[in-house]
């Protein structure tokens, strides 16, 4: 049943992100939460384009960035590189569980939703299940709030209502192009 709960979230969030359309890349853009990964040993972000509803492996990282893009590709990685020894060096390993490094960055003020306050910097290291999935990676950490079709809207009550919102792209990030 899990399974299957899991996969239909899975093909709702990545249905939901090809919908997305693609907004002017100097006038507007979206603010969402962007999904990134780094394999175990790998110390550069990727950005996950198969949503958190995927197997991740003992040694990896997770991330989370409130970025603002033009297009559904995230950005901005989070701020704090993906090291999995800095992140996890407290938690010892165990047989039963796999550890994988989190980290969470909610951005900046610069696209924030007027009202939000920015919160700081997630990095913490998370023991799961072997079987648990990226979700239940984040779920471990903070509070989750999604759409319907399983976009990631909040995190820790961040932002407090939108979810993957078009906005004009903010003065401070077009004199930055």
């Amino acid at each position: 049943m899990r399974f299957k709960t899991v996969l239909i979230i899975f093909t709702l969030f990545l249905s939901s992100t090809l919908v997305i359309p693609s907004a002017q890349a100097t006038t507007k853009g979206w603010r969402y939460w962007g999904y990134f990964q780094a394999a175990p040993g790998k110390t550069a972000w990727t950005a996950a384009m198969t949503g958190p509803a995927v197997d991740v492996a003992d040694g990896s990282v997770e991330g989370w960035s409130f970025v603002f893009s033009s297009d559904d590709i995230p950005s901005k990685a989070p701020s704090i590189k993906p090291s999995f020894k800095s992140i996890c060096a407290k938690t010892p390993a165990d047989n039963d569980t796999k550890r994988i490094g989190l980290v969470i960055d909610f951005g900046s003020t610069v696209y924030a939703p007027k009202g939000d306050k920015v919160n700081k910097t997630i990095a913490t290291c998370v023991r799961v299940a072997k079987e648990s999935l990226g979700i239940d990676v984040l779920a471990q950490v903070a509070k989750i709030r999604a759409s319907k079709s399983g976009l990631i809207c909040g995190i820790n009550g961040f932002p407090s209502k939108e979810c993957g919102v078009e906005i004009p792209t903010p003065t401070a990030l077009k004199s930055k192009k």
